[in-house]
């Protein structure tokens, strides 16, 4: 069983909020998590909608469920009977103290505006994602943190693992546990017919639930690139409407993941789409029917791969840090980029590029000194993650970081 960073931050958030939405894709461990916190030392009663019978009694009767109901309460996979949340907020408004009930769900409440803001002002929402690199390894990852600190980077340990099984790997619990890729492949196949058939069915009518697999895997090939949705649907031959809606399936199941442009209220003209990530790198992997052998053998194919890694990593760790900074993109339609801007609430500003290549030049700062310029003194430091093994000082506010310093 993994530690899970995000467990010391649910629990201190049920002693003071009536309801706890522990939400993120299938096999992520939000069952395992949820059953993991106490309340005065004692377990909570556990009821999942998956169960046939719990499922019937809360679609017969949602408030009459939550009546019966003997708090505080796991109730899993909630967004299979959504009337719920509506009875939830009535007996929160009825009796309105902390740590009443600890929802999960495989889908993003909050791109289902009737049910968050059926719990608007009552509800905290955590994400779990696949485990982290720390988590794997048994660590409390602190990278996000630390990079907002006062103190130059320090060089990291010697990595024991090798990066492309790490990427093969990805972090789903149940696929750590498959010793070979072509097991783990299984399981992916295995995972997406599950998905489709429970979770998309339960949001929506789809005619042809083939074109959400091939959607995905489009997606995959395009991973780190800015979402074009005229171009995919071109590729995929149908309409763009069709396409949207589709894609709004892939998000709140957790399974594509949009990073938003940092912008700036000055003049410079700033590429405004989204870039579009895959929420596991083994997912991704095994979609494009690639391998460690192959990674390995045509580096080429690491870029898109390797800075997928670095944003999944980044958010996870967001998700449990002091900072809390939004996860972000910045390009400008001349040109100039930075992978990952991470943005405080106060508005400081780090900028994070990720180079799939053992040494860096000058010319790999050029992204970042562009976006020093726009945040001024918001800036406060630029890094450039790549897989050589020293850190390397090219400015007072810019290094080169060997990317192991992101779990170490």
């Amino acid at each position: 069983m993994y530690a899970r960073c995000l467990a010391s931050e649910i629990a201190e958030a049920f002693r003071d909020t009536p309801v706890i939405f522990l939400n993120g894709a299938r096999q992520t461990g939000k069952t395992t998590l949820a059953r993991q916190i106490r309340l005065a030392g004692k377990p909570l009663q556990y009821l999942t909608l998956d169960d046939d019978s719990v499922l019937a009694a809360a679609k017969n009767s949602a408030s009459g469920f939550i009546a019966g109901l003997a708090e505080p309460t796991i109730l899993d996979e909630v967004q299979r009977a959504p009337d719920l949340f509506l009875a939830i907020k009535a007996a929160v408004d009825r009796k309105r103290r902390p740590g009443r009930f600890l929802l999960t769900g495989s889908t993003d409440v909050l791109l289902l505006p009737r049910v968050a803001d059926s719990l608007a002002g009552r509800m905290e929402i955590f994400t779990l994602w696949p485990l982290s690199q720390g988590e794997l390894s048994g660590n409390r990852d602190s990278f996000v943190d630390s990079v907002f600190g006062r103190t130059a980077p320090e060089r990291p340990p010697r990595e024991q693992t090798a990066l492309i099984d790490r990427l093969t790997r990805g972090g789903y619990p149940v696929a750590q546990q498959r010793k070979t890729e072509h097991r783990r492949r299984a399981w992916f196949d295995a995972y997406l017919t599950t998905i489709m058939q429970r979770d998309v069915r339960d949001l929506a009518n789809v005619d042809d639930l083939t074109v959400l697999p091939r959607l995905l895997t489009l997606l995959a090939s395009r991973a780190a690139s800015l979402l074009n949705f005229a171009d995919l649907s071109r590729t995929m031959s149908i309409p763009q409407t069709t396409l949207k809606r589709y894609f709004v399936l892939l998000e709140i199941t957790f399974l594509v993941i949009l990073s938003n442009p940092w912008s700036v209220n000055l003049g410079k003209r700033l590429v405004k789409a989204p870039k579009v990530y895959l929420n596991d790198t083994g997912l991704m992997i095994s979609l494009l029917g690639l391998n460690g052998a192959q990674l390995a053998a045509n580096r080429g194919l690491l870029g898109p791969l390797l800075e997928n890694f670095v944003v999944m990593e980044l958010r996870k760790q967001a998700g449990w840090s002091k900072t809390r900074p939004r996860v972000l993109h910045f390009r400008t339609h001349t040109g100039e980029e930075v992978d990952v801007v991470l943005e405080t609430a106060a508005g400081e500003v780090v900028g994070v590029e990720v180079k799939a290549a053992a040494s860096v030049s000058a010319a790999d700062f050029k992204g970042l000194r562009a976006l020093a310029e726009l945040a001024g003194p918001r800036f406060h430091r630029g890094i450039v993650l790549y897989t050589g093994t020293e850190v390397v000082p090219f400015a007072k506010n810019l290094h080169a970081v060997p990317i192991q310093a992101l779990w170490q």
